[in-house]
């Protein structure tokens, strides 16, 4: 790309090399290798020497100036590697001041590349626009952002000659974006309805259907009925009890899919309208219990042999919790941990916020968690809490104390896997 320069490098005999523009030949590759530190978000944060804070700072936002100017580059690979390097980058690190000066030039980038780009780099130009908002927060910015981006994230979820991982990616940007940034009521409901009109499709037509066949759709389908979910999550009451009305009879259907994952996403949603539900409506009363009951005890304890072990577990494990919701109203507790700091999971509600955002920023979560404004106003942690450097330093273990503590888990592990085994190898396979 041109203005994009190589830089002066010197050659093993110390004199620089001439100056080069990029090429379209090479400019993959020489984005790959600058992008190659931002692929594991533990970079940011390893154990190593004091270093001049400041100067690292400064360092971090001249490649991410042209990770930026990258996103325009002619080749397509050069593009993705940039939009793929700020994911890393916006999800490992704070970065707002930096952002808000060039929160424009981003939205314009990532609006280009969905717009024009193929399924790939649509789909990371859609994370790097979630994680985009996530750092901006529920201000007016980011409401600038939304307007820009919103358009154009509904006419691709629903483009049917779109690819179906470009229209899934879409369609869960489309669901946090408006989530964070969201206070016109009006711009809710057309969001939920286009994603509704997505996933009503996975219903059977048949009312009579004792089984529903996963589509090559049905990923599209699921990201639909989670980012549903999750806006749900922030409706009025009035609102919720329409959608309830509406969609509670029918969801029980998705449970027969034959695709685990559709299941799962059916069974937590079924939990939380549920949840929803009872909150509204102290005596609220589902009139095919017995029915949905017996389903969710099927799924919780299914023994299937034509499904992959790995599913049946997962799904059981589920399922348990989904039956405990809707036949017992309880809620299995979960602590989430981050620096010297806890969080309650304590509802459906919760949990459906808390996964949605753990996807997208993976394990620059609990960074987020500590850290983020945003994030933190979203699960009622208050303000970020101020550690002095004693404290700090107190908390953080060398990276040979990880390693032997790592090392001693591995052989816990191996010890404990092996006895399982040969309980196993006990068991006749042949009866």
């Amino acid at each position: 790309m041109e203005g994009i320069w190589k830089g002066c490098w010197t050659n093993n005999g110390g004199q620089p090399r001439n100056v080069q523009p990029f090429s379209d030949e090479d400019a993959s590759i020489e984005t790959m290798s600058h992008c190659s530190g931002f692929s594991d978000p533990a970079s940011f944060t390893e154990d190593g020497p004091e270093v001049d804070e400041e100067a690292t700072q400064e360092d971090l936002e001249y490649k991410l100036k042209g990770f930026i100017d990258l996103t325009l580059d002619k080749s397509a690979k050069t593009r993705q590697a940039a939009l793929e390097s700020l994911k890393s980058a916006f999800s490992s690190k704070i970065l707002y001041e930096f952002i808000m000066e060039r929160r424009m030039t981003l939205t314009d980038s990532i609006e280009r590349c969905i717009k024009k780009g193929k399924s790939e780099e649509q789909c990371a130009a859609a994370g790097l626009a979630c994680l985009l908002c996530v750092q901006m927060g529920s201000g007016i910015e980011s409401e600038e952002i939304f307007k820009t981006l919103g358009p154009v994230l509904k006419k691709i979820v629903c483009d049917g000659t779109a690819s179906v991982q470009a229209r899934q990616a879409c369609a869960t940007c489309l669901g946090i974006c408006c989530f964070i940034v969201t206070d016109d009521i009006t711009e809710l409901y057309s969001t939920m309805e286009c994603l509704e009109n997505i996933f009503i499709k996975a219903y059977p037509r048949d009312r009579d259907t004792n089984g529903v066949s996963s589509t090559p759709n049905t990923v599209l389908h699921i990201s639909a009925l989670l980012a549903w979910t999750l806006l749900l999550t922030i409706c009025p009451m009035n609102e919720v009890k329409k959608k309830i009305e509406m969609h509670l009879h029918k969801l029980p259907s998705m449970l027969s899919c034959d695709d685990v994952n559709m299941r799962i996403a059916a069974g937590e949603t079924l939990a939380l309208l549920f949840e929803l539900a009872r909150e509204t409506d102290a005596d609220f009363f589902y009139e095919d219990m017995e029915l949905l009951t017996e389903k969710l005890r099927a799924l919780a304890t299914d023994g299937n042999k034509h499904r992959a072990k790995v599913d049946k577990r997962k799904q059981r494990s589920v399922f348990r919790d989904v039956l405990r919701a809707v036949e017992e109203r309880d809620f299995p507790t979960e602590t989430v941990k981050f620096g010297p700091e806890r969080m309650y999971i304590d509802c459906w509600v919760k949990k459906q916020t808390y996964d949605t955002f753990k996807e997208i920023l993976g394990s620059g979560m609990q960074y987020h968690l500590q850290s983020n404004d945003f994030l933190r106003n979203v699960f009622e942690l208050g303000p970020p809490v101020m550690l002095d450097a004693a404290a700090l330093k107190t908390m953080k273990i060398s990276r040979f104390e990880r390693h032997l503590y790592n090392s001693a888990a591995f052989k816990a592990r191996t010890k404990a896997r092996s006895k399982c085994r040969d309980k196993r190898a006990d068991v006749g396979e042949f009866f």
